[in-house]
């Protein structure tokens, strides 16, 4: 079981490890607001939706599994996830809110339009079980486990939200569980798994923001496990760079 759990370690369900040394973390800030309406400005710190409350009536936990649901229906040639440029930033959105994808390890910076009423979720660094990676696994407690496992190292998140920093410590606030949902991988699934359909638990770090105002703005987020006292075999980093345009 310590392997199973050892190799959950994936921003998008794969178990990838990278050796790249960590940078300094930086900072975050949060509010209480539910199905909420754009009420930053250019000049105002734009603030995180709170973990506790629910976003169109779904809680953070419903929303992140909307998120892998999204993430891993896409074929790789067009996931966002393997995608260098944000030219499939738009890939398979719908709904109020917009996701936006971690990376397979190392900096992707991505150009990404998006609608201004757009809520905004996107996960710091996060990882998820399902019974089609993990055939051994045989219970919702036990993808629970696995998927909680591979974060309980993580060793430094950061998020910037132009320019501004956010704290690290309120960033781990925001873990969040999801409930086990289903999941339909397509052929040429980013997991390199067979077309099927499974369950599957996440957790992670995730930021939900309100809508943007109008213009530019940049996203920046960095997760990392780095472990100096172990063999280089469980470290992995993440960071990805969007520079949005928020357009009605």
């Amino acid at each position: 079981m310590e392997a199973t759990v050892a190799a959950a370690v994936a921003i998008v369900g794969i178990a990838f490890f990278y050796t790249l040394q960590p940078e300094a973390a930086v900072a975050l800030i949060s509010s209480n607001t539910t199905n909420p309406v754009n009420s930053s400005s250019a000049n105002s710190t734009i603030m995180p939706l709170a973990v506790d409350t629910k976003q169109y009536n779904l809680s953070y936990g419903e929303w992140t599994a909307k998120w892998w649901q999204w993430a891993l229906s896409i074929p790789k040639d067009k996931n966002p996830a393997a995608d260098v440029t944000g030219e499939n930033c738009d890939e398979g959105q719908s709904g109020p809110v917009w996701f936006l994808a971690g990376t397979f390890g190392g900096l992707n910076e991505r150009n990404c339009d998006i609608p201004a009423n757009k809520t905004i979720l996107f996960p710091v660094i996060n990882g998820a079980c399902s019974y089609a990676e993990y055939p051994e696994l045989r219970t919702e407690a036990e993808l629970r486990s696995c998927a909680v496992s591979s974060n309980d190292a993580v060793s430094e998140l950061m998020v910037t939200i132009d320019g501004q920093a956010i704290n690290e410590s309120q960033l781990r606030s925001y873990r969040v569980q999801s409930p086990l949902f289903n999941l339909t991988l397509p052929e040429n699934n980013i997991n390199g798994l067979p077309a099927s359909t499974t369950q599957a638990v996440s957790d992670g770090f995730w930021v939900f923001l309100p809508p943007l105002t109008p213009g530019q703005h940049e996203i920046d987020f960095r997760g990392a496990i780095i472990d100096f006292t172990t063999a280089s075999t469980n470290n992995f980093v993440t960071e990805s760079k969007y520079n949005i345009t928020s357009v009605y």
